[in-house]
């Protein structure tokens, strides 16, 4: 409405303008997209400065009640004393470590973090959502694609529901200004850091989402004007549609936390013990996973629910005959439920497909709610999701390695109803890997490492490509996952590359290199397209390192907060495998 006000009386000045002048010898954007200036009585005032060069001004509102009132000079040393705090707090507690610890990269690292902190808002309004649980959206049928492409068109299944809120880290604020499910967990890793009762303030909140059956939308465009940002045929949720689990990255970290009897840091901030209070008491902590838990179990069995995968129907051999899942909402381009929107995948789509990530997002997801489970001491649910999370380790192996491409790959079913791989390699092919379920002495490590670290397949000078180089869907089509660089992932490669080389076994001395170099790249890429263009990107060109897509893309792209804090592991000496 607001927004409609100020465009109207812009426009009045315009007409004005060209009027005057013309379209083609018009003034300069400056002077000409302007607001009259006619001061009238009324409850909305506009106020409109133009500049020319370097400016700096201030906006203060004094109270009349107000003991005195506030001035610029109040302002700037209130700025400063913020700032000094930040900066103290921040090199407590998030310092980069070498070859990133100089004030280039300090600042660097300021800029990132803070404008992550600065995206975390509220939001509040109506979702639209279908809740028509049209048979077709089980999807079971060869062309279901089609089917389900009838069944949204259908009149009358889509209503609005709420109002709901959310308390959320969004990615971008001027593109991408709602909750996105499987961008929070990355955009919370660092910020827990910095504020873990802020952290868990935000995963409480949407998992205060959660409907009866145990579903969150995977987007949350809450009320009419975050809709009006968003084509109308992205705006429908379903809840037979999941997004990848994140959240759970959190729970692990606080359960680490606790662990390791975690002391609060001396960031000489004198709410300290606030942000830390969840882990200066773990009473507090397991009251919050205790009061949280049957939220969290009903989301965890409504994945298995929802995205099972057929083995029995194909008589495939694994460990397990439960264990295996296929995203729901496929077409023949995208799974945008995965998150990995057009990452090439087994053509055409199939009922018998079984997805390579979701398996190991599910293998991450259920190891966390066994920790969970065992920090509060449900010894009986410990025992029920061990027994899951080692029958999907184990089917990991069996249903998706390939021993002739010498990687994991997504399954479906042939012409003849046999189960074959499809493998395209890249991010998929290293999830198990990424998500912390290959162990460092598995036999499949090696393979792993080995394409992570060839320029022909993932590897660049500036990151990992998400999909190799070496194959035939290389930089086609949408070419949104289909080879550029992208911060999230990378982040999981770089962390699960230091727990292999801080672990004894066959692997360590090349997991050590390639974390290194990865770190390096990652790092120093990130860095100089900040540099030169005063942004952080959605994604990062592969060839060139330049930034792509969404500028001021400050989510997940911030991680690399995180890897410039993670340990230099270049002085350590000669590291050997350890055979």
């Amino acid at each position: 409405m607001i927004e409609a006000l100020l465009f109207q009386h812009m426009k009045t000045e315009i007409d004005e303008m060209i009027a005057q002048y013309g379209s083609e010898n018009a003034p300069p954007p400056w002077q000409i997209f302007t607001i009259a200036n006619n001061i009238q009585d009324g409850n909305l005032h506009f106020v409109q400065k133009v500049f020319e060069g370097a400016f700096e001004f201030d906006i203060m509102f004094s109270s009349g009640s107000a003991s005195e009132a506030v001035t610029s000079d109040t302002v700037t040393k209130s700025i400063q004393s913020a700032t000094k705090s930040f900066s103290d707090r921040f090199s407590a507690l998030l310092a980069p470590k070498s070859p990133f610890n100089n004030s280039r990269y300090l600042g660097f690292a300021h800029s990132m973090f803070s404008n992550l902190i600065g995206g975390i808002g509220y939001f509040y309004g109506d979702a639209v959502v279908d809740r028509s649980y049209a048979p077709e959206y089980e999807e079971e049928n060869e062309g279901f694609w089609m089917e389900t492409a009838d069944a949204r068109g259908r009149q009358g299944v889509i209503k609005l529901e709420g109002p709901s809120e959310l308390f959320t880290s969004i990615p971008s604020r001027p593109f991408f200004p709602r909750g996105f499910l499987w961008d929070e967990g990355f955009h919370l890793l660092p910020i827990a850091d910095w504020d873990m009762d802020l952290t868990l303030d935000i995963v409480k909140s949407w998992f205060n989402l959660i409907d009866e059956d145990g579903w969150i939308g995977r987007e949350q465009i809450l009320g009419q004007e975050a809709r009006s940002k968003v084509p109308s045929e992205f705006q429908v949720q379903y809840p037979h549609y999941a997004n990848p689990p994140t959240l759970f990255f959190i729970f692990n970290t606080l359960v680490d936390k606790l662990e390791a009897k975690s002391t609060m840091k001396d960031s000489g901030d004198l709410l300290e013990p606030i942000r830390s209070a969840h882990i200066q008491d773990p009473e507090n902590a397991k009251e919050y996973l205790r009061n949280l838990y049957p939220l969290l179990k009903r989301h965890y069995f409504w994945f298995r629910k929802t995205q099972w995968g057929d083995i029995k129907s194909y008589d495939r051999e694994a460990y397990s005959l439960k264990e295996a899942y296929r995203w729901r909402g496929r077409n023949p381009i995208h799974i945008l439920t995965s998150g990995l929107d057009d990452y090439p995948r087994p053509q055409p789509p199939h009922p018998g497909e079984l997805h390579t990530d979701l398996i190991s997002w599910m293998g991450m997801m259920t190891r966390s709610m066994r920790r969970i489970a065992e920090t509060i001491g449900e010894s009986d649910d410990v025992k029920e999701f061990k027994g899951y999370e080692n029958a999907i380790i184990r089917n990991i192996d069996d249903l998706h390695w390939d021993d002739k491409a010498q990687t994991y790959c997504d399954a479906t079913i042939d012409d003849y109803e046999e189960s074959v791989h499809v493998c395209h390699k890249g991010y998929i092919s290293i999830f198990p890997f990424l998500t912390g379920l290959v162990p460092a002495d598995s036999p499949r490590l090696g393979a792993i490492l080995d394409l992570i670290s060839d320029p022909e397949e993932l590897w660049s000078e500036y990151g990992l490509r998400s999909l190799s180089k070496s194959n035939a869907n290389y930089e086609t089509g949408e070419n949104y996952w289909r080879s550029p660089i992208w911060m999230n992932l990378n982040y999981l490669a770089v962390r699960s590359l230091l727990d292999i080389a801080q672990s004894p076994g066959p692997h360590k001395a090349q997991a050590t290199t390639i974390y290194t170099d990865l770190r390096k790249n990652l790092v120093q890429n990130v860095f100089k397209e900040w540099e030169r263009t005063g942004f952080a990107w959605e994604q990062y060109n592969p060839e060139t390192g330049e930034g792509q897509r969404t500028q001021h893309f400050t989510g997940w792209t911030s991680l690399v907060v995180k890897i410039m804090t993670m340990p230099d592991l270049r002085g350590g000496g000669t590291i050997k495998d350890e055979l």
